[in-house]
């Protein structure tokens, strides 16, 4: 294992200040035409809904990039990432406020109906010699739902019987800085099987050592991008699968709404929309036929 290939997984935005200054910037006050400005700026922008009840979140961790950017208050603040100036902030400002929990083999029942679907999905007839497979994972967050769907489908079709392509995106550069590395502590690989394991992560040594990072081969097939939910995707070929799990619950119904008949536009005839556990589509409008809780196909 390269140790080189490890220097780079500093994270970016990090908080490196001093006790005087976090003392300083607790004392900052979130007003309300503050909290109001900056939810409604970041609605208008990614879609996120941030109620009242999300007040004191927002400000613990926009405190933590005020005291970075040795900023006087959250209006002097927010002024700045409001400017093209302030554009890079913008970015850091939003993966503080994106939360970002995931596991590999998540909600296990859901690739469990992939490994019975995607075989049937393959027959479809195409255009190319070997079907073409293309899954998009919305809302990757640091990896491990793209790397579970490579694992997958890897076992399904061995020996390039598939062309696979998985798309995995998400609005946090610092949850894609640690995907695109795909080097995990021990402790989060613990839901992989042992044999998938050996088969597509390599152990770390040295000062790794109780790391893993995935091979090549589930690598090669993840094209990780930056993207905002709210903006149109550029997409040459419609999905078979879009995975969307866990992701709607920070958004208010208009907006997901819009979310839902945006994937049903992006997904080709007979092709399915995987949502979180604790989600539905119930009280949308959409043209979704329910398969069961949580999947529904187009």
């Amino acid at each position: 294992m390269r140790h080189q290939a490890f220097m780079t997984l500093a994270t970016n935005c990090a908080d490196h200040s001093s006790n005087e200054v976090c003392k300083r910037m607790a004392s900052i006050e979130l007003k309300d035409i503050d909290f109001e400005k900056i939810s409604r700026f970041v609605y208008d922008l990614c879609g996120i809904h941030l109620h009242e009840g999300k007040k004191e979140l927002v400000k613990a961790r926009l405190g933590k990039r005020l005291r970075e950017g040795k900023f006087k208050s959250f209006s002097e603040y927010y002024r700045y990432v409001t400017t093209q100036q302030g554009a890079d902030e913008l970015i850091c400002m939003i993966d503080s406020l994106s939360t970002n929990l995931t596991s590999f083999f998540r909600e296990g029942e859901h690739f469990q109906l992939l490994r019975k679907i995607m075989p049937e999905m393959a027959k479809t007839p195409r255009k190319s010699r070997i079907p073409k497979l293309r899954i998009w994972s919305a809302g990757c967050s640091t990896g491990e739902e793209p790397y579970t769907i490579a694992m997958t489908l890897k076992e399904l079709f061995n020996n390039g019987q598939a062309d696979i392509r998985i798309t995995a995106s998400d609005i946090s550069t610092r949850v894609l800085n640690t995907a695109v590395k795909g080097i995990y502590p021990e402790e989060k690989v613990k839901g992989i099987s042992p044999d998938l394991l050996r088969k597509y992560f390599q152990v770390g040594q040295g000062d790794w050592r109780g790391h893993y990072r995935v091979k090549k081969e589930i690598h090669e097939v993840i094209d990780f991008v930056r993207f905002n939910l709210m903006d149109a995707l550029a997409c040459n070929d419609p999905f078979d699968v879009i995975f969307c799990r866990n992701v709607m619950i920070y958004f208010d119904k208009p907006t997901q709404g819009k979310m839902v008949r945006k994937f049903y536009e992006y997904l080709r005839e007979g092709g399915y929309l995987f949502v979180g556990r604790s989600e539905s589509l119930t009280g949308l409008n959409h043209q979704f036929k329910y398969i069961e809780p949580s999947v529904y196909q187009k």
